[in-house]
């Protein structure tokens, strides 16, 4: 099972995976651990990653990056239209309404949804896991800013759908880096104990995000979250690209903005100049050869200039460290360390104002690229059933107040109730009850649309159906369970009606209540556990049945413990008997906002795939161009160089002149041909080739051949010879076989003697006398046929018994002597030689006196 943590950025991506008992994140096939977040779409196929980064400035029109930021948001959103002005590639409208980015693909214009785009990044992201770990790639968790709104969350979870993985969490990125952080600390506060207050600041490309956060033993809590959603490294680059933009203008009279080639050039340019000002205060040049018009540009910049540029950009850095603490009700000397990661906090004067309004000294012990991934990546191994992690509870928060609204059946007009407030405890559940006659709604939406990075506030609209009155008429209990879920997704996650089946009188029909019903903190439940929360709202349903509604009340929250205390301070006076009641389920209609339909959903999962498929066909079709073309320059070359005595005057031109013409046909007419074309051209040159490459290979070969063949044939000569002078090695064979032995090798060496002679008589331009393969064989048939009798074992001798000591038992003048009276045979002479038991006739294997 694999354990896998994506970090999916605005500008580049990160692969972590949990292996060899650690984290560890894995590089692409460039060996870079760091994947640009770029979609390239061509004639053919599509490129992804590093391959779709060199095509930006080719073939910008058609290379798509900086898509994160358009998640779950309408096309007529104002942030959209704002950016389209400042964009190489075009958007264009869905037909749901949200927003798509049009592009040339397979010589059409498409138009792909920000899901489908995103899920081309995650299948190469998940390529290259698969490729890291040797095996397939199913569950993950994917990292998303903390500021995302439920729209954009579910659009995330949709390209993770299509992309084929099971996301087991979308976690913010702060948490994840939190987590990353938190895991391995050995020193962190025992659970009574007061926690370490750690905050968390990333500035990523796009994104400035900060979190603080609660650290005991095991334990991590975040408390509070604030960000500005339109801050990060992409400024710093705008400030330098409108600078030098103007800068040229001036100098070499040249608009820019009206070249995307260009500016897209320029862009690449900035972000380096960017770098470099991080680690250097001298003035540094930026030069661009044939920028426009074929001018060549160059421009120098400083630190200090630099800094002084970006003034307003530096400015709104400290806002949400001021913001962050103000929700969490903390003070500077509260906080224990402050950690910075993401790519645009090496910038120094970015640093420094961190570090000032901190009044401390920054950390930077995380690594300010990966550490996202590696959280991620932790969180997969903690939710996964096949590692063994170290018992770490992660409670997230909800980042933005979450309200209901409902029609109201005891007053006219709509009544609201917040459900979730800011910062609120995440994953969580809440069972509310309404008293309903018939079907209702209830609309959830973000309450503080001033502090939302998105125009819409509204969440979704969720019906309760199949409600009825009771059997006498008066309206029914309703129990509504609402959740954030492991995803920082709200929804409604179930509905039930609990039938009066006896009634008891007094009871008052419009009560609306609210039960709280905490998680177990780093339960971390999936949407698969929503079965088990259920069973618990029903468990509570039945227990609340147990007391009356209040008189005159709208609404009512009571947490589980202040019930239980409520009921055992009532007088025994008071309470009443128990409800007979029947729950039953209830189907609720669930309309998130820009929710992806599911027909939609399933016709771009099979779109994906048909995309996979050609770009495997396309890379298999340009592989067999690339053997076409790898053969013909390898051949010329050996052509004239080791194979040149191989080959005569006569078939070289030939083979020469088909080279030349399969080299001119690939730049011509076979520049765009099917993959059997090209499989069909490569056996007509090695029709030609493949008979001279042999004869340098068998001519390499063949002298080593003859060689161990004649070893061979010498060792077999040398046993016969030893067995005809009656060497005691080889005296227990048998006659007949040796002359076997004897006839083979002659034979043998005639055959040897016939082939070298034939070969050397002929040219190394002509086919060979006999081959390599043909010398091997006779070789294994001579071994086969001789070695086991050559190398047949001496008969086992069988030795006698002991006799009395000091007594002979051997042959005495070719007599046997007799035994001593009441002993055996003996065991051996004076000299302690074996005597034998068979025959009085000395063997040619006995050792005699």
């Amino acid at each position: 099972m694999s354990v896998v943590g994506f970090d999916v950025g605005f500008l580049n991506c990160y692969v972590a995976v949990a292996r060899a008992g650690g984290i560890e994140t894995v590089a692409n096939e460039y060996s870079d651990r760091c994947t640009p977040a770029c979609v390239s779409f061509g004639p053919r196929n599509r490129s992804i990653g590093a391959a779709a980064k060199s095509q930006v400035v080719t073939n910008c029109k058609n290379t798509v990056q900086g898509f994160k930021r358009f998640h779950g948001r309408a096309f007529s959103d104002p942030y959209i239209q704002r950016l389209k002005s400042s964009l190489v590639y075009d958007l264009a409208q869905m037909p749901s309404g949200t927003t798509g980015i049009k592009v040339m693909y397979m010589e059409e214009e498409k138009v792909f949804s920000i899901e489908q785009v995103t899920a081309m990044l995650l299948t190469k992201m998940k390529e290259t896991a698969e490729h890291a770990l040797k095996k397939p790639v199913a569950d993950c968790v994917v990292s998303v800013p903390c500021y995302y709104t439920d729209a954009e969350r579910r659009s995330v979870v949709d390209a993770a759908q299509i992309a084929g993985l099971n996301c087991l969490r979308l976690m913010n990125e702060t948490t994840a880096v939190a987590l990353a952080y938190g895991i391995y600390k050995q020193d962190l506060p025992a659970p009574e104990e007061k926690p370490r207050i750690v905050v968390f600041v990333d500035i990523g490309h796009s994104g400035y995000q900060t979190s603080v956060c609660a650290f005991n033993k095991g334990k991590l809590k975040v408390l509070a979250t604030a960000c500005d959603p339109e801050l990060g490294g992409k400024d710093f680059d705008e400030m330098l690209v409108r600078h030098f933009c103007e800068e040229f203008g001036k100098k070499y009279k040249l608009d820019v903005k009206t070249k995307p080639r260009a500016l897209v050039r320029l862009y690449q340019e900035c972000e380096k100049l960017k770098k470099l000002m991080s680690a250097n205060s001298s003035d540094l040049p930026l030069n661009i050869e044939c920028f426009m018009n074929d001018i060549d540009v160059s421009g120098k910049l400083n630190r200090v200039q630099f800094e002084e540029m970006c003034a307003d950009v530096l400015g709104r850095v400290e806002a949400p460290l001021h913001n962050l603490m103000e929700q969490a009700k903390l003070k500077k000397e509260d906080i224990y360390a402050v950690e910075i990661v993401g790519g645009a906090s090496r910038i120094p004067s970015v640093k420094e104002r961190i570090g000032r309004f901190f009044g401390k000294e920054l950390s930077t012990t995380l690594n300010a690229d990966e550490a996202v991934a590696r959280g991620c990546a932790l969180q997969c191994a903690i939710l996964s059933p096949a590692f063994k992690v170290r018992e770490f509870s992660i409670t997230d928060a909800v980042a933005y107040p979450i309200s209901l609204k409902w029609n109201s059946a005891a007053e006219e007009g709509l009544s609201d109730c917040e459900v979730f407030p800011k910062n609120h405890a995440a994953p969580f559940s809440k069972v509310l009850t309404f008293y309903r006659r018939e079907p209702f709604s209830l609309e959830a939406y973000y309450n503080t649309p001033k502090e939302l990075p998105y125009p819409d506030p509204t969440i979704g609209q969720f019906v309760i159906q199949k409600v009825v009155p009771q059997a006498s008429g008066e309206s029914s209990k309703v129990k509504v369970k609402v959740r954030v879920n492991i995803h920082g997704i709200f929804s409604v996650s179930s509905a039930s009606l609990v039938e009066v089946q006896k009634t008891e009188e007094g009871e008052e029909p419009m009560d609306t209540e609210q039960q709280a019903t905490p998680e177990e903190e780093g339960n971390m439940q999936t949407d698969q556990d929503e079965t088990k929360a259920q069973g618990d709202g029903q468990k509570e349903t039945e227990e609340e049945e147990e007391k009356t509604p209040p008189e005159n009340e709208e609404m009512e929250t009571s947490p589980e413990e202040s019930k239980a205390e409520k009921k055992s301070d009532q007088p025994p006076q008071a309470k009443k008997p128990k409800v007979k009641t029947k729950v039953l389920e209830l189907p609720v209609e669930n309309s998130p906002q820009w929710q992806l339909a599911i027909d939609m959903l399933n016709l771009f999962v099979e779109n994906e795939g048909n995309m996979i498929m050609q770009d495997k066909l396309e890379k298999e079709r340009n592989d067999a161009k690339n053997y076409v073309e790898e053969y013909v320059y390898d051949m010329r070359d050996k052509l004239h160089g080791r194979l040149e005595k191989f080959v005569s005057e006569a078939d070289r031109d030939i083979l020469s002149l088909q080279l030349e013409d399969t080299e001119n046909w690939l730049y011509e007419d076979g520049e765009d041909q099917p993959k059997q074309q090209y499989i069909d051209k490569l056996a007509e040159l090695k029709k030609l080739g493949q008979p001279i490459q042999e004869r340098y290979m068998e001519s390499e070969e063949r002298p080593r051949a003859f060689d161990d063949m004649g070893k061979q044939i010498q060792m077999y000569m040398k046993v016969v010879e030893a067995y005809k002078t009656k060497e005691e090695q080889y005296d227990h064979l048998d006659q007949e076989e040796i002359n076997k032995v004897d006839k083979m090798v002659n034979e043998a060496m005639i055959w040897l003697n016939s082939k070298m002679n034939q070969q050397s008589k002929l040219s190394l331009t002509v086919e060979p006398a006999v081959r390599v393969r043909a010398i091997q064989d006779k070789t294994k048939e001579l071994y086969s046929s001789c070695n086991p009798i050559v190398t047949k074992p001496k008969p086992k001798v069988e030795l006698p018994k002991e006799n009395k000591a000091g007594e002979q038992n051997g042959p005495v003048n070719g007599q046997e002597k007799a035994p001593a009276e009441g002993t055996e045979k003996g065991t051996g002479d004076s000299t302690g030689n074996p005597p034998s038991t068979e025959s009085t006739e000395p063997r040619p294997d006995m050792d005699l006196d």
